[in-house]
């Protein structure tokens, strides 16, 4: 269940980093209340995460899920560059969140 959290509070990470795009430096109501909601809940579920799984694995892959999640939506989503090397680069930072699951120690 703590990898689940884990998860969902990534995915809440990426949710805020959208949203504070949307908000334009905070100058819409919105958008800037939904990246405060949104960061609080990441916030709140990875403080739950590091219960069970050790701090640095959580954290590297709480911000892991983000940078990618959010780099993917920038793409899609603001157009910016899909280049070869940003993809490469994606995907060794989804390899790098794939080795520390791996790597974790049993029953977690």
């Amino acid at each position: 269940m703590p990898w689940i959290i884990l998860l969902i509070a990534g995915l809440l990470e990426v949710g805020w980093a959208v949203s504070l795009k949307y908000s334009s430096g905070f100058t819409k109501l919105g958008p800037s209340i939904a990246t405060l909601i949104l960061l609080a809940g990441s916030m709140v579920l990875l403080g739950i995460a590091v219960r069970s799984v050790p701090l640095g694995t959580a954290y590297a892959i709480w911000t892991g899920i983000g940078a990618v999640g959010t780099a993917i939506l920038g793409i899609a989503l603001f157009h910016e560059p899909a280049s070869l090397p940003r993809i490469i680069c994606i995907l060794l930072i989804v390899a790098g969140i794939l080795g520390l699951k791996l790597a974790a120690p049993a029953g977690e």
